[in-house]
């Protein structure tokens, strides 16, 4: 199981009481749809490591877990800081205007005033916000990733409807377009 297989589901915070018992601190949307885990990868020296669950116990965003093998301080001491990932297959499906960073690279942008602009390349995940990289041809337009500007995402289709705010496309229009005349 490679990362691009995964997604991110936390990570293992502090080490439990006096038996190898660990605190893990989950970065999902939903934490309670992950209590009744049997098995997590954990990131060890660049490595996705598999352990099974033997007991978890949920308190909000965090989770007091029993890893299978971590019986000891020693033990959970060694893998305490280490990353969490579960298969992307346990993501819940989204409906709506919702979606995965993972599933829009390839999805096709049509923009209500310009028509098809390009194929989303990647998201960019900045602090302030996320961004939609999308690629036609050459060229490269940025928008940003937020509800008020998503008018519709069409999964069977893979075709992102976008209403990008009024002159945000003509800015890389004709930015390119300049550029291509000085050439």
């Amino acid at each position: 199981m490679t990362k691009d297989e995964c997604f991110n589901l936390g990570y293992i915070a502090k080490r439990v009481g006096n038996f190898g018992d660990l605190s893990f601190v989950l970065d999902v949307d939903n934490p309670g749809s992950y209590q009744k885990l049997e098995s997590v990868f954990v990131e060890l020296n660049n490595t996705l490591v598999p352990f099974f669950i033997k007991r978890i116990q949920m308190r909000g965003n965090t989770a007091v877990v029993t890893i299978d093998g971590i019986d000891t301080i020693e033990k959970a001491e060694e893998i305490i800081k280490s990353s969490l990932y579960l298969p992307l297959s346990f993501l819940p499906p989204l409906k709506g205007k919702k979606f995965y960073f993972h599933e829009m690279p390839g999805y096709t942008v049509i923009d209500k005033t310009y028509g098809d602009i390009g194929i989303v390349e990647k998201i960019l995940d900045f602090p302030q916000q996320a961004i939609f990289q999308i690629k036609k041809g050459e060229h490269e337009i940025l928008i940003p990733a937020k509800d008020e500007f998503i008018v519709s995402i069409n999964r069977t289709t893979k075709t992102l409807e976008l209403n990008a705010p009024a002159g945000l496309i003509d800015l890389y229009i004709s930015n390119n377009e300049d550029n291509e005349e000085e050439e």
